[in-house]
């Protein structure tokens, strides 16, 4: 029989039950993640993989649904993000912002970077422009809500409206405030990247990957974002199923580093694996020969290491303090100064960031920089120094799919 008034409007056409209402939920929340990671991010923002035009479309289709967010906007917000990262110009950066106004006001944030139109138009290229996005989804962004929320009624009554509240804050409160604010304040490291960027936890599950923020910034065109064997990502676990079937097209993953044994000097090889991996050679330095030389400092001393640098002066360590406030950071180079092998580790490592970050030579003059750096280090008389040296002069990429 159908339900009367009072039933309609308390449970709608289906009249569900709470256990049927948290699944739809669940399911309906991690569509719209997957719309956000697997197409906005990886596919339009990065170009890491691509996908059959009719799983393009529904994705497309889901985020103007449940979101209203349009995507070349999207797309362009966080193209500038990872060019003016950290910077005032970061639209999301809680190096600059603060964590509490990204975190609690990310939606803010994304307003007024929407309505910065030069950069939407410069960074933003590239994105749909066919007849439906010209005449629905851009102009009509809102209407996508708001249908769903007369769905929502229609379907579960009154407790649908809750449900579609849910909905509404369901990427505000996890892409705007967790992955952008989170994402750059807490969290481990696996690289040495020019940014404060976090891996949030191993598995990357409920935010569909988006947890492992820290491997994405240091290779972001790369469509899978779990690079340690024990990290876990569903959004690439969803590709792959997706390119099983032929509806995804895996277009770049992150390099997989080698190492030859035995090489004398840097050559072509060693060149083009470190422009490829800069930020896995600065996390080999820092872990293979700062962090062994102050564990010996403390030892010298007999002290333990916490007792000779506190831990966050330890941590600002390893990008010479770039993030720590004023004082924080005169304390360090104050520390360091004193320390005639730890600064010319600092001093190495600064040169070898030197080298690697100068794009604009070419590759025979990068080259030749790099021999004279290895030559440095061997020269030193620093063990762990040499040792690096001798590592990474070996260094090259793995065949793809190896």
């Amino acid at each position: 029989m159908p339900a009367s008034l009072p039933e309609f409007l308390a449970g709608g056409l289906f009249q569900a039950g709470w256990g049927t209402l948290a699944l739809y939920l669940l399911v309906a929340t991690q569509l719209t993640i997957f719309s956000v990671t697997l197409y906005l991010h990886r596919s339009q923002a990065h170009r890491g993989v691509d996908f059959h035009p009719l799983v393009a479309h529904a994705f497309r289709f889901w985020t103007w649904l449940t979101t209203s967010m349009i995507t070349k906007e999207w797309v362009a917000i966080h193209r500038k993000h990872h060019a003016k990262c950290e910077t005032e110009e970061d639209p999301h950066s809680p190096m600059q912002k603060g964590i509490r106004t990204v975190f609690w006001r990310g939606v803010e944030l994304y307003r007024e970077a929407r309505g910065q139109r030069e950069d939407i138009e410069k960074y933003g290229k590239g994105c749909p422009d066919d007849w439906i996005e010209r005449h629905l989804y851009t102009p009509y962004a809102t209407m996508g809500p708001t249908a769903l929320l007369f769905i929502s009624f229609a379907l579960f009554g009154f407790a649908g409206v809750a449900v579609w509240a849910v909905q509404m804050l369901w990427i505000p409160f996890w892409a705007a405030g967790v992955v952008n604010g989170l994402g750059h304040w807490w969290g481990y490291r696996n690289f040495e990247t020019d940014d404060t960027a976090t891996n949030l936890t191993p598995w990357g599950v409920w935010i569909g990957g988006e947890e492992l923020h820290n491997n994405h910034h240091a290779f972001p065109s790369s469509a899978k974002f779990a690079l340690r064997k024990w990290e876990v990502d569903i959004g690439w676990a969803t590709i792959r199923m997706l390119e099983s079937v032929g509806l995804a097209k895996v277009l770049r993953v992150a390099p997989a580093l080698d190492v030859r044994p035995n090489i004398p000097v840097p050559d072509a090889e060693t060149l083009k694996a470190l422009l490829a991996v800069r930020f896995q050679a600065m996390t080999d330095f820092q872990r293979g020969v700062l962090k062994p030389a102050l564990r010996e400092e403390a030892a010298a001393a007999g002290a333990k290491l916490r007792a000779l640098l506190p831990r966050k002066l330890r941590k600002g360590l390893a990008d010479d303090g770039r993030w720590l406030k004023p004082d924080a950071r005169q304390q360090l180079h104050a520390w360091v100064a004193q320390r005639p092998r730890i600064r010319a580790l600092v001093e190495h490592r600064a040169r070898l960031s030197a080298v690697l970050e100068a794009r604009g030579n070419d590759a025979a003059a990068t080259l030749h920089n790099l021999q004279a750096w290895c030559a440095e280090a061997e020269a030193s008389g620093i063990r762990a120094l040499q040792e690096f040296s001798a590592r990474l002069k070996g260094y090259s990429l793995q065949p793809a799919g190896a």
